[in-house]
Order: structure tokens, then C-alpha cells, then sequence
């Protein structure tokens, strides 16, 4: 299989990002082609070979992800299949490229596979990090309903198929939406502890607008993607999680501006999951009210 990967970038951790390309270039197997995005940010002295796109304003991840997808053909089409990887992560075992290559040949139907994120200093994964409700033990590999944004690898007939992540999420959730409807065209997803992405451990929450964001954008996956009676069960349940972590209260009106936000404002296409798709999330231990 032939693969390349997207980066993007903000130009602010330009020594990881050095680091991350090195590892790239050092997988076992052939060459993988690099394009990195500069989302709202010029690129320069990256190593001869790596193509490098700017975009005049920041995006947001799943538009410039999208970008980066496009610089390899209607939908990354020059390639079987693409590595995603976050700018501050690292590639430490040579095989990773050849253990996707292996999992895409061996298993037509698999379309996405979300690798293992581990501290670079202890090694550990944290339980977010892994995409299942049972999440105790990072070292199992399995089957699973979504996957990681900035650790993965995806054929590209799946985005060919079902479309690219959506533009207008600019940061979380972008990866469900896309899992969902992957799943919804027959595509399977794969949780692989043994295909390891070096990042440190930091809060999502780092992020200025992360409560707001997640609120919105968890509100839009649901009313582009479940069948209509799902919607407010799903809404529901996640509005009685975020109280019962007990958030601080800016946190919690940024939190719930947004719930707002994603209620009244477009969403984009809706194309409501089967129920077999419902069913089938049930069944790999994530029914989509969870």
C-alpha cells in the first residue's frame, strides 16, 4: 500500500515538529510522502521532500486536515491511505507504517485505525486517550466506534466514499463524526495498542474555547448523524455527565453557551445513521447515546 501523512501546524513547535518528520522518514518500508499545512502560518526549514501548503488563515483541525488530504488528490486519492499525526507527536518504533500496511491488506472492510497515544517520558496512555467505553487496559487492541485525531491512519476510499471531516466543527469531535458515518457506510474501525504515537501528556483543556467547543460540536454530531428519536437521549445523557464531573463554573457556562450555540446555529448536512448502524454500535460496546 502506498501511504502519506498530513501534518498541520501553527508554526509554534517547529523543534517537534523537526523531531516528528524525522520519524516519519525513518518507518520501515517505502517512502511516505509528507505534506504539512500551515494553518494560518508559513512553513519554512523543513527537510528537502516534504511539501509543505499554507493557508492565509487557521481552519481549525478538520479543515486543515482536509487541506492536506486534497494535496494528495480528490480526496487523497494519489495514495491508499493516510496518516493524520499531531505536530508534537513522534513516531518511535520504525515499523508503525508497516504494521498499517499489514492491518489495511489483511482485512478489506477495516477503513480507519486509531493508534495508541503514550507519554514520551513514562510511557503511560491515558484513558481518554483510548476510543472505547472500556478503556482500563490501553494495551488491548479491539475493534472500536471511533477514533484518535491526531494519531491515526485512514484508506482513502472510506473518504472518497463518505466525505472528509467536517469543516465547520474547527476543533473536537470531528473524529466521531466521521467514525459515524464511516461505520454507517460499512467501514470498520480498529483500536491497535502495538502502532504507538509519542505525545506529552496535556488537559484538553488547555484550549481556550475547548468547554465551548466540545458542547457545540457534540450537539451538532447528533443532529447531523442520529436517527431523530437518538437525539435528545444522547444530548440528555451527555448534559447529566458533564454536571455529574462537577466542571467550575466558567467552565460550566462556556459548557452550556455552547450546547446553545449548537442548537441554533447550522449544522450541516444531516444524514441520520440506519438503525443497523445503531444496532452495530450497540454490539461494540458504544451505543450512540454514550
Amino acid at each position: 500500500m502506498k501511504l502519506g501523512a498530513v501534518i498541520i501546524t501553527m508554526g509554534t513547535r517547529p523543534d517537534e515538529l523537526r523531531a516528528l518528520l524525522e520519524s516519519v522518514a525513518r518507518q520501515d518500508g517505502d517512502r511516505i510522502e509528507v505534506v504539512v499545512v500551515g494553518n494560518g502560518a508559513e512553513v519554512r526549514g523543513l527537510p528537502e521532500g516534504v511539501r509543505t501548503v499554507t493557508l492565509p488563515e487557521n481552519l481549525g483541525i478538520p479543515g486543515g486536515r482536509n487541506v492536506g488530504t486534497e494535496a494528495f488528490g480528490p480526496s487523497g486519492s494519489d495514495v491508499d491511505a493516510l496518516l493524520f499525526l499531531d505536530d508534537d507527536g513522534l513516531l518511535p518504533n520504525p515499523d508503525t507504517a508497516q504494521l498499517v500496511r499489514e492491518a489495511f491488506e489483511a482485512d478489506p472492510e477495516l477503513g480507519i485505525v486509531s493508534f495508541r497515544i503514550a507519554d514520551p517520558e513514562t510511557g503511560l496512555t491515558q484513558r481518554r486517550h483510548v476510543p472505547r467505553l472500556r478503556a482500563s487496559d490501553p494495551m488491548r487492541s479491539s475493534r472500536v466506534t471511533t477514533f484518535l485525531g491526531g494519531a491515526n491512519a485512514v484508506r482513502t476510499k472510506v473518504i472518497a466514499e463518505v466525505g472528509g471531516l467536517p469543516d465547520e466543527f474547527f476543533y473536537a469531535h470531528e473524529e466521531t463524526d466521521l467514525a459515524w458515518r464511516a461505520l454507517d457506510a460499512g467501514w470498520a474501525i480498529d483500536y491497535r495498542a502495538d502502532m504507538v504515537l509519542f505525545h506529552p501528556t496535556l488537559p484538553p483543556s488547555r484550549h481556550a474555547v475547548y468547554h465551548r467547543m466540545v458542547a457545540r460540536n457534540r450537539v451538532w454530531v447528533a443532529r447531523r448523524n442520529l436517527p431523530a428519536p437518538l437525539v435528545p437521549v444522547y444530548l440528555g445523557v451527555w448534559m447529566l455527565l458533564t454536571l455529574v464531573r462537577r466542571p467550575s463554573l466558567p467552565a460550566l457556562k462556556a459548557w452550556f453557551a455552547g450546547f446553545r450555540e449548537g442548537l441554533r446555529t447550522p449544522c450541516g448536512p444531516r444524514r441520520p445513521m440506519k438503525w443497523r448502524t445503531v444496532w452495530r454500535l450497540t454490539r461494540l460496546g458504544r451505543p450512540p447515546v454514550i
